[in-house]
């Protein structure tokens, strides 16, 4: 049982600037905080109970250069947010855990008690009053410790806040820092085009459920881990097979381990959900970094959230099943190929004109409990999120690189994080599932690798 000992609120360690930020991708964001763990080994040579003040000391200076992170989120008309860099600051929790050492939490997997190193965000006050950032530092009685960090969807996406807890670890070491990151939320919004070339089918509601639930739709959640042997035989499958007209073909960029990876998930869990209904309508989500799309390209220093959402053709399960694996790869490869300058500068008008945020802000989120209107019913679509290029083991705060980076809370069922291993051997993935399907996702996902398909037994 993890037990609060402190709060403190931190503040920038100077004056900064009060200014209002405006950005038509973080309306299309939710208000909830992405949870982020981080896991830190003991260190011999370092004393816990005076940790908090180096991250609080190192934490007063990071928010002096990203200063909106101090800021706070306010309603405006049309049922947008703005961020006002108010300088309310952000929060440290000091925490400890007393029953359990590093090593009983296994592979970290965020439920139980790992998700009581996130901290918990009460969303019943108002947007002005809550913090863009909460952080948790909870020591173990082996001496290890975690940091939790909880961080607002609507304020900052994941480059950004790999960059931002960089350089507050970079702080926390008594390091210079040379960074000047662009917080005008213009330079984004000024590429709006009007335009009406793209459907933005990102932002319909997603394909329903057809089928009577599950035995147990309960939310459970599983690692699973793919050596970098296993990654090489699923991208060989994906690559190589010519019977399929998805398949990159000559000429053509050989299908990336993103596109793999997620392809396969989207079969293993399809086969796990399968119920009788060939026909079930499914589609896979997932977002996109628009930095580097943009003509000319936005600064890579640009702290807004840029990660716009994307999602495949809408599929049958009978075809992701049934066909190759190149199929369903092919499909996340449009997915992600329809994500240019030119349909960022598109969604960005259809989010100016849209009238309900609702419509865009919740639809991609399905079935997230914060957007869930009723009891679930059911999921057949999946959400994928890459990690794998976050730079986390430069989060060093003066004790080491971290043991292991990764979500600390799941609740969504359908969603996925992929990372890369911490020792580079391969590809770890975090998956949220009813609890009824999971068992069979497990088998069909290390089964599939090696003996082809299983549909036969479908």
């Amino acid at each position: 049982m993890v037990s609060i000992q402190s709060r403190y609120t931190v503040f920038p360690s100077e004056t900064t600037p009060n200014e209002k930020l405006f950005s038509l991708c973080e309306q299309i964001k939710l208000r909830t905080h992405a949870p982020l763990l981080y896991v830190f080994k003991p260190h011999p040579h370092h004393d816990t109970s005076s940790f908090v003040n180096t991250l609080r000391h190192s934490l007063s200076q990071a928010l002096t250069i990203y200063y909106p992170v101090a800021g706070r989120l306010s309603w405006i008309q049309g049922g947008r947010w703005e961020l006002h860099c108010n300088a309310k600051g952000a929060q440290v929790l000091e925490a400890i855990c007393k029953d359990v050492n590093l090593d009983d939490l296994g592979d970290f997997v965020p439920t139980h008690l790992v998700s009581q190193l996130i901290p918990t965000i009460d969303y019943d006050v108002p947007i002005e009053d809550t913090p863009l950032l909460v952080a948790q530092l909870t020591r173990f009685p082996c001496g290890g410790v975690t940091i939790g960090v909880a961080l607002c969807r609507g304020s900052i996406d994941g480059i950004a806040t790999m960059r931002f807890m960089n350089t507050w670890a970079k702080l926390a070491r008594r390091q210079n820092v040379e960074v000047t990151p662009c917080h005008d939320r213009n330079v984004l919004s000024s590429y709006k085009a009007h335009s009406g070339l793209h459907d933005h089918s990102e932002f319909h509601p997603p394909p329903p459920w057809l089928g009577p639930l599950g035995k147990d739709t309960k939310v459970v959640v599983a690692i699973v881990k793919l050596t970098r042997e296993q990654v090489k035989k699923l991208k060989h499958k994906g690559n190589h097979d010519s019977t399929n007209t998805t398949s990159p073909g000559p000429g053509s960029q050989p299908y990336s381990t993103f596109e793999v990876v997620s392809g396969h998930l989207w079969r293993c869990v399809s086969k796990a959900r399968y119920a009788g209904k060939r026909e079930q309508p499914t589609r896979l989500s997932t977002l996109v970094n628009c930095r580097g799309r943009m003509r000319p390209p936005l600064p890579e220093n640009y702290t807004g959230n840029t990660a716009f959402p994307t999602v495949t053709p809408t599929c049958s399960f009978g075809e992701i099943m049934h066909r190759p694996l190149s199929y369903a790869v092919g499909n996340v490869r449009v997915a992600l190929q329809r994500v240019t300058g030119e349909f960022v500068e598109s969604a960005l008008d259809h989010i100016a004109r849209e009238k309900d945020m609702n419509l865009v802000r919740y639809n991609f989120h399905y079935p997230a409990p914060s957007v869930l209107k009723g009891p679930y019913k059911g999921n057949p679509n999946l959400f994928v999120v890459s990690w794998m290029n976050f730079s986390f083991k430069d989060a060093d705060f003066g004790w080491g690189e971290p043991l292991y980076f990764g979500p600390g809370f799941m609740d969504s069922e359908g969603k996925a994080f992929l990372m890369n291993e911490a020792k580079g051997d391969g590809i770890i993935v975090a998956i949220s599932l009813e609890a009824s399907r999971m068992d069979a996702f497990k088998k069909y996902f290390y089964g599939d690798i090696d003996e082809g398909s299983l549909i036969s037994k479908l």
